[in-house]
């Protein structure tokens, strides 16, 4: 069975939206394990009742407890807007890989 051009650039495109889907949800983890330790250090700062430190570098520096809850929070709001952003890329992706799939399947069966 021959496959014309514009199945095979179909083809190419399902490759590579896969690619992007893959590379997505790898930025999604790494977004996931850093919301998770932003998630972590804020419930800390809430039980301790003792000075917080903040590492730069080697070095661990004594900071305002009040003022590293609010930068975390700041951290936390923006890795959730940048998971729901993430999810809907890959809404959009997958939406697009299923509708080129069926193209595809739709061609192989003729």
């Amino acid at each position: 069975m021959e496959i014309d051009e514009k199945t095979q650039s179909k083809i190419q495109e399902i490759q590579i939206l896969e690619q992007n889907l893959h590379n997505l949800l790898l930025q999604k983890q790494a977004f996931q394990i850093e919301l998770n330790e932003t998630e972590n250090a804020l419930s800390e700062i809430e039980k301790t009742k003792e000075d917080v430190f903040r590492i730069i570098s080697n070095i661990m520096i004594k900071t305002d407890k009040n003022k590293l809850k609010e930068e975390l929070d700041r951290k936390k709001q923006l890795l959730n807007l940048r998971l729901k952003s993430i999810d809907s890329q890959e809404n959009e992706f997958s939406k697009h890989l299923e509708n080129l799939r069926k193209e595809i399947m739709k061609k192989f069966k003729q």
